[in-house]
């Protein structure tokens, strides 16, 4: 284990961490509050810690997949405890086990509260705190990898490693080039976000942290309503950013070299956009008679569809009081998730897919023993790692998801409370349903609760392994 190397690219967290904590603190400025001297401060010692983790580059720079999978658990945990520390010193969130969980949910983009009054929380906290989906969204170690020189093509074992999907290959050749086409692609698309919302005629701070909580998929609002008081086109271009930001980017670097046919045979997307599309008609049907007409029935239908897809989590209306077959089909894609590649969670379509084209070949095999088919993604074969990586994943998700259920439980929620709240956070999802559903939050959990599911969000962000990885002997094991 190189450990001088991981310290090195610790540090170079914390710098970042405390060069994207200036925009809070921008903020408090502008409104003038003093809660953002404790942004600042944590800043301060963000950075001096991360400048002495990195004034001397260590002699061998060198990831191989132990030193990139470790590093990037690190980072996540190093963020998220710097990053809750202005929450609780402020008092905004006066328990620190509240604050980090907090946290976690929102650079895990997870979404998930314990805040009943969110609108009580100062401007720059409130900014802070949508800002941390933006930022985990892509992965701020995507960023770091787009300006810090790291020695050879190994720090791809990084880009794997927080990269949502079973498998995450280079859009260009090299990795730098490749982080900044991803990094560009969001910029754009947050952007024009923020137009259109302002177009609608939603405020510029309402719009800018929408934004950042749609791009990053995450589900922080501004409001305690969360996106019901806002008008109709601008739920509508909410929706509509959160199934684009669901698709994965190599679908959008298609576009960008001119190369439409290959996008629009993306296996992945057209399954991703079909399951949206039925799910919307269904619920739909199921829900008419609640609205004043078919339109606003569907209107709502396809935001929830489209915030519970995208593992989004903001909401119009307390889909909780839905009819059970609308809120079985919500749940349903709970688990389905966005596509890999993207900055959505849950399983993710590609592993839905792959998933599903083994079982049929397995079905065939029954029927026909001697016949040989070859698994295919994107019209491409798909190798015996890729399926042995997609059934590992599925098995080590039930043991965690069971084993959070087990200790959840012990709060005696009832059972789709502590289903919904596993489903939720593990999912990167934010609301369930019941004591934890969208009108409600995390907050009457136990803490022994709060932090298991805090390591759910993390592991659901990281794809399991790199978390699990941390509790292995052998990780740390000299060599």
């Amino acid at each position: 284990m190189n450990t001088k190397v991981i310290i090195y690219f610790l540090g170079w967290v914390m710098n970042i961490e405390a060069l994207l904590m200036l925009l809070p603190c921008i903020i408090a400025v502008i409104f003038r509050e003093t809660s953002g001297f404790y942004i600042l401060a944590v800043a301060a010692v963000c950075g001096l810690l991360g400048w002495c983790a990195t004034h001397r580059k260590p002699p061998n720079a060198v990831f191989y997949a132990k030193e990139g999978f470790v590093s990037v658990a690190l980072s996540w945990i190093v963020l998220s405890f710097f990053g809750s520390l202005p929450f609780y010193l402020s008092r905004s969130i006066p328990v620190f086990e509240d604050a980090l969980f907090e946290t976690i949910s929102g650079f895990t983009t997870t979404g998930a509260s314990i805040l009943t009054d969110v609108e009580a929380l100062p401007h720059c906290m409130l900014m802070w705190r949508s800002f941390t989906h933006w930022i985990g969204g892509m992965g701020v170690l995507v960023f770091i990898l787009a300006v810090l020189p790291l020695a050879g093509g190994y720090n791809m074992h990084i880009m794997r490693a927080e990269s949502p999907g079973p498998a995450v290959g280079k859009l260009v050749p090299r990795v730098k080039m490749t982080a900044k086409i991803l990094y560009g692609i969001y910029l754009l698309m947050t952007l024009i976000q923020i137009g259109l919302l302002l177009i609608g005629g939603m405020p510029w701070f309402d719009s800018i942290a929408l934004s950042f909580g749609t791009a990053g998929t995450g589900g922080f609002g501004v409001l305690n309503d969360s996106i019901a008081s806002y008008s109709t086109f601008n739920q509508g271009v909410i929706t509509l950013f959160m199934i684009l930001f669901g698709i994965n980017f190599n679908v959008y670097y298609l576009f960008l070299i001119h190369k439409p046919k290959e996008a629009f045979h993306s296996e992945e997307a057209r399954t991703y956009l079909g399951i949206i599309l039925v799910s919307v008609l269904f619920i739909t049907w199921n829900i008419h008679g609640s609205f004043s007409n078919i339109l606003m029935a569907f209107h709502h239908a396809a935001f929830q569809v489209g915030s519970i897809i995208t593992t989004t989590g903001y909401s119009t209306v307390d889909f909780n009081a839905w009819p059970t077959f609308s809120k079985t089909i919500l749940v349903s894609l709970m688990f389905i998730g966005a596509c890999a590649g993207s900055t959505g969670g849950g399983i993710k379509v590609s592993r839905i897919i792959i998933a599903s084209k083994a079982v049929k070949k397995e079905l065939s095999s029954l029927i026909h023993p001697r016949s040989v088919r070859v698994l295919k993604l994107e019209g491409k074969g798909l190798e015996h790692t890729v399926v042995r990586s997609v059934n590992a994943f599925i098995l080590a998700y039930i043991m965690i998801f069971v084993l959070s259920m087990l200790v959840v439980s012990l709060d005696n929620l009832d059972f789709t409370s502590a289903f919904t709240a596993v489903a939720a956070t593990f999912n990167n999802i934010g609301p369930g349903l019941e004591q934890v559903g969208p009108s409600s939050n995390f907050s009457t959990l136990s803490p022994l609760s709060k932090y298991v599911l805090m390591f759910d969000m993390l592991a659901g962000r990281l794809e399991i392994f790199p978390m699990l990885l941390l509790f292995s002997p052998s990780t740390w094991r000299k060599q």
